[in-house]
């Protein structure tokens, strides 16, 4: 029975290099996108809001 020898300070280099390219993949996913592609999101989302508060119904809160 032999056990497999481990350098743990390649193991701890090559852990962080995997933690790193992780974060970075996240960052592309959050951060990577074109001007145009924002600006389509950002008129999206205030149409979006347009219609909702176009959509509301106005109320008299005066009460009795």
């Amino acid at each position: 029975m032999s056990a497999e020898i481990v350098n743990l300070r390649q193991f701890r280099k090559k852990q962080a290099r995997s933690e790193k390219e992780t974060q970075a993949e996240q960052n592309r996913i959050s951060f990577g996108r074109t001007k145009a592609e924002k600006q389509l999101t950002r008129s999206l989302n205030e149409k979006a809001d347009r219609a909702h508060r176009d959509g509301r119904i106005e109320t008299d809160d005066d009460g009795p």
